[in-house]
């Protein structure tokens, strides 16, 4: 699957976790390493780029079509059109991560995220879930922030300490969460029902934005319910960071009964 975007990653040729040139990545591959981001040069066709692409189908891995000064922007060594970043982390699936919440006998409480693309927001977030005892953080392949150094520092070292599940596809990952009986909770301004409203006491996943778009208009249909954080004055919404907290400490309140 090749996406050509044009974002920016947040890291450096100094990032220990950087892998550049096609054989090099190939061996990663073989050898089982994470792929955290993947990029190929565009227009650039010769017998090793077409092996890592089937290698990469192989193993379904993504990878995005970028121009080559991006390329150029990442490192300056001999890249031969292919630059990547390794995974910091062990991946988990939303398929794994319930039956172990479930068999502890706690009430699963998950995050997901949709288009949270700032590296700190991202690392700010989760460590807010770490302290509100959220069992995964689910992202998408696609979309998201690089979990690199600095999200690992943001977090204080939470992205340690919480599941992350990187989903090749939310709207599958939405449907297994509601058949295994957890709610989705959307938080969005287009909401009338105040979030402090909403029972968030059962098993319940809660879904936040991007600060620019909000929740996809798919994910929303999707969703169980939908919230919103009353806002006065005359800014007209909150840090992404900041937000998600307030939803995530509503459900801690909640939870510990002091209503």
């Amino acid at each position: 699957m090749t996406n050509t975007s044009n974002q920016t990653p947040n890291s450096s040729e100094n990032s220990n976790n950087l892998i550049y040139g096609t054989r090099a990545v190939i061996e990663a591959v073989k050898a089982g390493k994470e792929i955290e981001k993947l990029f190929i040069q565009q227009d650039v066709f010769n017998p090793l780029i077409n092996d890592l692409k089937k290698i990469l189908k192989e193993h379904n891995i993504t990878f995005q079509l970028v121009p080559l000064p991006k390329l150029q922007r990442i490192t300056r060594g001999n890249h031969q059109g292919v630059v990547g970043f390794l995974s910091l982390l062990s991946y988990q699936k939303v398929e794994d991560v319930i039956p172990m919440v479930f068999e502890t006998g706690k009430t699963p409480l998950f995050l997901m995220l949709d288009r949270v693309t700032d590296v700190r927001n991202f690392g700010s977030i989760v460590r807010s879930a770490a302290c509100a005892g959220v069992q995964a953080v689910i992202i998408p392949e696609q979309g998201s922030a690089q979990i690199n150094a600095d999200a690992i520092k943001a977090s204080a070292g939470a992205l340690f300490n919480v599941a992350v599940c990187k989903e090749k596809n939310l709207k599958v990952a939405m449907e297994y969460l509601k058949s295994s009986g957890i709610k989705i909770v959307a938080a969005t301004e287009k909401s009338h029902q105040e979030y402090y409203q909403c029972d968030l006491k059962t098993p319940c996943c809660i879904l936040m934005g991007s600060e620019e778009d909000g929740i996809s208009t798919e994910y929303l249909k999707r969703s169980d319910e939908k919230v919103s954080i009353p806002m006065q004055g005359s800014i007209a919404s909150l840090n992404v960071s900041v937000a998600t907290a307030i939803m995530l400490f509503e459900a801690v309140r909640q939870r510990s009964q002091k209503i």
